[in-house]
């Protein structure tokens, strides 16, 4: 039996060696990205900080990067040093959105008591702000590292952002459970998406890798709970309402209302007879 098991060992090692060049820690990539939350909203850690304190995260979360990508160096077209500056020149930038993301949800959202609380607690915030520092890695070609970070945040909210859709601000998810935004999903300004919502592709084939799979969503455009929108060339015009549960695979003209035609009965129970199979 310790044969077999040294066997099926030196082939484990065999395969898992081969690619732990090119993969990032996964724990690591995780602490980076708490790290670079942290320092941007450091009020999800109950705490304050001042300017010096706020400069001194930030480096933190440089040298987090930096680690991260010598562990993959093989895998890079650039050094990590010019990458870790190219995308903290863009953070700025993504703080900028990422407070307009906020200021969206608590202005759209009657249930919100402000800005503070949708930092604190709202998981569609949080799941928006770690897609739009993995899209940055996208962005500068860096492998496998930015689905690490989206997969993070696909574990902690059920939201599934692929880091490849470009998503303008503001962006609003409102509850967000069982979202799904596919790799080449194109969403406008002022867009609010709810729970269970599917930007997808119609058909899933190797050979489209290199194609656009994902919709179009134009600007100010609600789309409510349980709806699918499918396809590369489907297209949601601007000012559209889409109702929930509906099933979308082509496009949308502007100023639109997309719902279900459908009955719901409602009988005095009373008169209800139930079926013999009836069970509880």
């Amino acid at each position: 039996m310790i044969d077999k098991n040294r066997a099926f060992a030196s082939r484990l090692s065999q395969f898992n060696s081969g690619y732990a060049a090119v993969v990032p820690s996964t724990e690591k990539a995780r602490q980076f990205m708490e790290n670079l939350v942290h320092a941007l909203f450091p009020l999800r850690q109950n705490c304050t900080m001042d300017e010096e304190k706020i400069a001194l995260e930030l480096e933190r979360s440089s040298v987090k990067l930096s680690k991260l990508l010598d562990s993959i160096n093989r895998s890079l077209d650039r050094t990590s040093e010019e990458l870790v500056e190219d995308f903290f020149s863009r953070v700025p930038g993504i703080f900028e959105q990422l407070a307009e993301d906020a200021e969206a949800l608590a202005r759209f959202d009657p249930a919100a008591t402000g800005v503070e609380e949708i930092i604190l607690c709202y998981p569609g915030f949080y799941a928006i702000a770690v897609y739009r520092m993995a899209h940055i890695l996208y962005e500068l070609k860096v492998p496998v590292l930015p689905r690490v970070l989206t997969e993070y945040a696909h574990e902690k909210t059920g939201i599934d952002i692929h880091p490849g859709a470009r998503i303008a601000s503001p962006f609003f998810i409102d509850h967000g459970t069982g979202i799904v935004i596919g790799e080449t999903a194109r969403i406008g300004k002022e867009v609010r998406i709810f729970q269970g919502v599917t930007l997808g592709a119609l058909t899933v084939e190797r050979s489209l890798a290199n194609t656009k799979r994902h919709p179009t969503i134009e600007d100010h455009v609600v789309i409510y709970a349980g709806s699918t929108i499918l396809g590369g060339d489907t297209v949601i015009g601007h000012h559209t309402v889409v109702g929930g549960n509906t099933w979308i695979t082509e496009s949308i003209l502007p100023h639109s209302v997309v719902y279900r035609n459908h009955r719901v009965l409602v009988k005095d129970r009373k008169d209800f007879i139930p079926p013999n199979n009836f069970e509880i």
